[in-house]
């Protein structure tokens, strides 16, 4: 588990922190089964990943989202430029997902 997030995960975190996303509670760098994700809402059953370059393609991730919508969750990625460029839309995007959930 890293212990110094990217910047793109910082403003992810300031977004959920701020209450931005309908009180929902998201907690950082949880583990689910034997997988480490960036955020996790466990009332909505949704994952939030912030992607680098080295998630293009990733073999190793589609087999992790496969785990992890086996198990009931729903996953939300998002590129590190766009959570740095339009936080709002991204913002939006996981309060939509939030919302779809109740």
């Amino acid at each position: 588990m890293r212990r110094e997030p990217t910047e793109a995960e910082r403003r992810l975190w300031s977004i959920f922190r701020a209450g931005r996303i309908a009180g929902a509670k998201f907690k950082r760098q949880e583990q689910i089964g034997d997988y480490i994700v960036d955020f996790v809402c466990f009332k909505a059953r949704l994952i939030v990943e912030a992607d680098g370059s080295q998630h293009i393609d990733s073999d190793a991730d589609k087999a992790r989202d496969a785990w992890l919508i086996s198990q009931g969750f729903r996953i939300l990625r998002f590129w590190n430029n766009d959570i740095l460029q339009d936080s709002d839309a991204v913002a939006a995007a996981i309060l939509e997902a939030v919302k779809s959930s109740a």
